[in-house]
């Protein structure tokens, strides 16, 4: 078996060259990240995975997923992770490149859980809640076509980084999203993830923002997926990094106080040292294992 590749120590540099003044280039240090990454993640392992892509869901192009399924047959039903990319509500692509996000799901499906690598309608095609509703009917879909790909329909957890924190939360928690079904989940795993909508001038992103949500900001508040969060809200795993665009650290907090004060109990929260809004799910698959294992511990219901 391959091992995980260590990131290297120029790429540690160049993390801490770049992560303090992160957000006075958000778009460029991603490009950066998303290059870096790239090239280490073609050393990264992909054995044991069968990938079945570009399976659509909906007519438009962006409404298709990939499954990442453990090789070999189970005794039982597997769960699933369901991935929602991000990339500011107007780009991005659940194949950013030929490597990343496709890492993610190699990760987890090296660990015996099927990944599903969403793609999803942006801002230029549906205004909100358009993206969360796409995530609906991949839901719906995996339940629907459980048995036949070896999942545990009790126990789907979808995960979004950015953006997609953002479409995956307010799925997650509004239930005018999800309606009266439920939002059929095990559990939600939140990395880096705008959870509240904002045009703030400190956000480099606000007018991408406005692209999804509008520009009357009266309403933001009752668009935020944090302002839906209450006692019987999905079991939820939140992660943000030491090196986040503007705003989103906080907000990343503002959901896991919410939740705590909610289900008086806190959720777990995982704080990634040395990483930025980009590394932070680009270092999937590699020997940087820390977070990948706190997940699959909440997976499994530590």
């Amino acid at each position: 078996m391959t091992e995980l590749p260590p990131i290297p120590d120029e790429l540690w540099a160049q993390m801490a060259e770049i992560g303090p003044r992160w957000g006075a280039d958000t778009g460029g240090n991603v490009r950066r990240m998303i290059e870096a990454f790239s090239k280490l993640q073609k050393l990264a392992p992909k054995d044991g995975v069968t990938v079945t892509r570009d399976i659509a869901y909906g007519s438009h192009p962006r409404q298709q997923f990939d499954i990442f399924s453990p090789q070999g047959s189970s005794d039982m039903p597997r769960p699933a992770l369901l991935f929602v990319h991000g990339g500011a509500f107007v780009e991005g692509h659940r194949n950013r490149s030929d490597e990343i996000y496709a890492n993610v799901l190699y990760y987890f499906a090296r660990h015996g859980i099927v990944g599903i690598n969403i793609g999803y309608r942006l801002a230029d095609d549906t205004p909100y809640p358009g993206a969360s509703q796409d995530i609906a009917s991949v839901v719906d879909w995996v339940k629907d076509h459980a048995t036949e790909w070896q999942i545990d329909p009790a126990r789907l957890y979808l995960m979004g980084h950015s953006a997609g924190g953002a479409h995956t939360a307010s799925y997650a928690y509004d239930r005018r999203i999800h309606g009266p079904k439920g939002h059929g989940l095990a559990g939600l795993i939140i990395i880096s993830g705008r959870v509240r909508a904002d045009n703030l001038a400190e956000n480099p992103n606000a007018r991408k923002v406005e692209a999804y949500y509008g520009t009357d900001g009266g309403k933001f508040d009752d668009y935020s997926p944090v302002s839906h969060v209450d006692a019987d809200s999905v079991r939820t795993f939140i992660a943000l990094a030491e090196f986040e665009n503007p705003l989103i650290d906080l907000y990343c907090l503002e959901l896991a106080h919410r939740l705590a004060m909610a289900k008086r109990r806190a959720p777990p929260v995982y704080w990634l040292k040395r990483h930025n809004h980009t590394s932070s799910i680009a270092h999937f698959n590699t020997a940087e294992t820390a977070l990948g294992e706190a997940i699959l511990g909440f997976i499994a219901g530590d």
